[in-house]
């Protein structure tokens, strides 16, 4: 597609989930070009991760109305993956700060045409939030948290439910929380047992994480 980039077709069938562009650090005019490419293969459903604001708005409108693009996510996909996975994820976020990562994983869940819901602003610092969601939370198949600071969220949450939990630290916080490494060593210290970890602000991965587990569980329909 461009001499720049060695495009994986091939990872569907590999992986279960198909290679997704990371735009975060290409240069502009390949980002572009991809996402012109893209906008024309209606064969491969595409989905751009890290893709700036100001560099999809330079793509003429008729290249953007192809894509549904999210600003706060930054993500942009052409089409949902054909095959409906069964199984339903909640997406439960400590504060709206930490939108950009809570949005980026519901956003690929939607991509990847997965059931999902955000349940956001539950942060322990307001236990009766959570408290009120919590039924709700409980009805679904897996839970991804996100929560910056000390992520205590997830060891609250984790000691609340009998789902499993992805716990995605962010790199919301200042001081000793050093762009989320406290949340990160939090969430791998966590002593409720049933929680695994995923990257600092990885939204993405953890999403990737739900819809792998989802689909070797409970298998896909048309």
């Amino acid at each position: 597609m461009n001499e720049h980039i060695n495009f994986d077709f091939g990872r569907t069938n590999r992986t279960g989930i198909p290679e997704v562009i990371y735009a975060e650090g290409k240069e502009e005019p390949i980002v572009l070009k991809l996402l012109e490419d893209f906008a024309l293969n209606t064969e491969h459903p595409i989905m751009f991760t890290r893709l700036s604001p100001s560099v999809f708005r330079r793509l003429s409108p008729e290249f953007q109305s192809k894509y549904s693009f999210d600003a706060l996510a930054k993500t942009a996909y052409s089409n949902q993956i054909p095959k409906k996975v069964n199984g339903r994820v909640a997406i439960v976020s400590a504060g709206t700060s930490d939108g950009f990562v809570t949005w980026e994983a519901k956003r690929t869940l939607d991509y990847l045409n997965v059931k999902s819901e955000v349940f956001e602003d539950c942060g322990v610092s307001g236990l009766w939030r959570l408290q009120e969601k919590l039924s709700q939370i409980n009805s679904f198949d897996i839970i991804i948290t996100v929560a910056g600071m000390e992520a205590a969220l997830v060891s609250v949450l984790a000691g609340l439910t009998s789902k499993p939990i992805i716990g995605v630290p962010t790199s919301i916080g200042y001081g000793v929380c050093k762009g989320g490494q406290t949340a990160l060593n939090s969430i791998l210290a966590c002593c409720a047992p049933g929680v695994a970890a995923v990257n600092i602000d990885n939204g993405f991965g953890a999403a990737c994480m739900a819809y792998k587990t989802l689909l070797s569980c409970k298998g896909s329909t048309k």
